[in-house]
């Protein structure tokens, strides 16, 4: 009776061996392919708008892109982003502002990020989330009819080539990078009481815009939530300090509590999103986490100290990236001689030196909610 007990053990515990074995090997098949994503759909603020602001505004002047484009090309660094990074990753083009209508390209995606944007409407711009996503939606429809009327034309147009094909849609990149400035207008205008409550809200709009793009075929998200704000050197410098109100490396620390809390939220309303889109793919981005780790690790990791800023001054004059002032006979605005040493290069900015760290943390998995490369979160 025991042997007989004794086989029935062993023949099911290797079948639980078999089973096991066969499902780690095809996981791990599953997860060695790569995605193909023929375009990336970018939504969200300065952080990764790459023209829109400066084709409406004309706010981003030189020295901004002197690092790597050799002159301003629209985005708030010295250089590259974070956006321009993934772009590398996957071997896609630089994306295209969707409001900049010189020179784009959009066969490969299109951005329509926009510096000073928020989730919620009423922010430092105009073109908030849900009006970014109109935008898509109307840019998806206009380039369809486009496109279908220059393949019935029997000439060959050279506008055709920077279309991107209708069925492509589907299998894209949707990268989201935003609510940092719902943070910050909030702090501006009211407590940090009542911007913890209006967390919610905010995410309520995100949710719907999310959902407006799954309805147009998104399938395929990759979300960055907030970075540490209250490390800007910008924050640090107007907030009032107070024992006990800044951490050890100078960041403000309710700032950085509030910017965590919005964080925990957005995660779960993420979990949320796949339980309500089985079809799609949600990739959480802790990007608040490698950015930290960056300004601890500042000094072994080549920089200089983080609330130290290469372009612009708010130490006693307030004067812009881009500006520049003469007083009592000392030149502000000079850009540093090494942004590269710098992690801010502007006060509220990082330098493409620091977006390059960060991009190298999060692009492989280490800090993504399911750990999946931005390669493989399809």
């Amino acid at each position: 009776m025991n042997s007989m007990r004794l086989i029935h053990v062993l023949w099911f515990f290797n079948l639980c061996v078999t089973f096991t074995f066969i499902q780690v090997l095809s996981e791990n098949v599953y997860n060695s392919k790569k995605c193909e994503y023929p375009a990336i759909y970018n939504f969200g603020d300065s952080n990764s708008d790459t023209g829109a602001a400066n084709a409406i505004y004309t706010a981003v002047t030189p020295p901004n892109g002197i690092s790597y484009f050799g002159s301003t090309i629209g985005r708030a660094s010295d250089g590259c982003l974070i956006i321009d990074f993934i772009s590398e990753e996957l071997k896609l083009p630089y994306l295209s502002a969707y409001l900049n209508s010189i020179g784009s390209n959009y066969r490969h995606g299109a951005n329509f990020a926009v510096g000073g944007a928020s989730i919620r409407p009423g922010g430092y711009s105009p073109i908030f989330l849900g009006l970014q996503v109109s935008q898509f939606i109307l840019f998806k429809s206009h380039t369809k009819i486009l496109f279908n009327q220059l393949s019935d034309n029997r000439t060959e147009s050279p506008f055709k080539s920077g279309l991107p094909r209708n069925e492509e849609f589907s299998k894209a990149l949707y990268t989201i990078d935003i609510g940092q400035n719902d943070l910050a207008i909030g702090l501006q205008n009211t407590s940090e009481e009542q911007v913890k409550r209006s967390i919610p809200d905010i995410l309520s709009q995100f949710s719907q815009a999310v959902q407006q793009l799954y309805n147009e075929g998104a399938r395929v998200f990759w979300i960055h939530n907030v970075g540490p704000i209250g490390c800007l050197p910008y924050n640090n410098i107007y907030y009032p300090h107070k024992k006990g109100n800044l951490d050890v490396y100078g960041c403000v620390i309710p700032h950085n509590e509030l910017a965590q809390e919005y964080n925990r939220q957005l995660k779960d309303k993420v979990f949320q999103l796949r339980r309500k889109f089985p079809l799609a793919k949600f990739t959480y981005v802790d990007v608040y986490t490698a950015k930290y780790k960056l300004i601890s690790n500042a000094k072994s990791q080549g920089f200089v100290n983080p609330l130290e800023f290469c372009c612009g001054s708010y130490y006693g004059y307030h004067i812009n990236c881009g500006l520049k002032a003469i007083i009592n006979g000392t030149v502000y605005g000079n850009p540093c001689d090494n942004p590269s040493k710098h992690i801010s290069w502007d006060g509220i900015h990082y330098s493409q030196a620091a977006n390059q760290w960060v991009a190298k943390q999060i692009l492989y998995g280490s800090f993504s909610d399911p750990p999946v490369s931005v390669g493989k979160a399809c």
